[in-house]
C-alpha cells in the first residue's frame, strides 16, 4: 500500500505492525482538554502563540505516564517544532489538543498535533520531533526495546477530559 504525504512535512503514518493493517493505527495519540487561561492571552485577548508549545507538550506529558513512560522526561529533548496558526481562541474558550506519534526512528520521535476550540475548526496545527538521549549526553540513543514496542503499538489512549 503506497503512503500518502501527511500535512504540515511529517511522514506518513508507520505501517501497523499487523500485517494489512491501516497505516498508523497502532501508534499512540491523545486527546486532552483544557482552557484558554489568563496568562494563555495577549494584549488582544486571544491566545498567545507560545500557548501551543505547552499545550502540545501536556499532551505528551498525558500520553507518556498513560504509556507508563513517564521515565523518559529529562531524556527526550525537543529538536523541532513548529505550528500554523488558523483561528483565535479566547480567554475561558475550551481546547482540545490531539498530540499523535506519527514516526518512530532509531532515537527520534515525529508526533503531529491539532488544538481546537469550542468548534471543530482547527486553531492550530504541527508538529514537533523529540529526540532519545540521556541526561548531559551530547548524541542520541537508539530507543530501549521495550519503549520502542509501546510507541509503535499501543494505540488511541483514552481523552483526557474535565469531570
Amino acid at each position: 500500500m503506497p503512503k500518502t504525504a501527511a500535512p504540515h512535512g511529517e511522514p506518513a503514518p508507520a505501517e501497523s505492525p499487523a500485517a494489512g493493517g491501516t497505516p498508523g493505527a497502532h501508534l499512540p495519540s491523545v486527546v486532552v482538554e483544557s482552557r484558554v487561561e489568563w496568562q494563555d492571552t495577549d494584549a488582544a485577548g486571544h491566545y498567545h502563540h507560545s500557548t501551543v508549545v505547552r499545550w502540545a507538550e501536556a499532551a505528551e506529558a498525558v500520553l507518556l505516564r498513560r504509556l507508563g513512560l513517564a521515565r523518559l522526561f529529562g531524556s527526550i529533548p525537543r529538536v523541532r517544532f513548529e505550528a500554523d496558526y488558523h483561528a483565535r481562541l479566547w480567554f475561558g474558550e475550551r481546547v482540545l489538543t490531539e498530540l499523535r506519534v506519527t514516526k518512530v526512528g532509531t532515537s527520534s520521535l515525529h508526533y503531529a498535533f491539532t488544538v481546537r476550540g469550542e468548534g471543530d475548526e482547527a486553531a492550530a496545527t504541527g508538529r514537533m520531533i523529540i529526540a532519545h538521549s540521556a541526561a548531559r549526553s551530547t548524541a542520541s540513543s537508539a530507543w530501549p526495546g521495550d519503549v520502542r514496542e509501546l510507541l509503535t503499538t499501543a494505540g488511541p489512549q483514552a481523552p483526557e477530559l474535565y469531570a
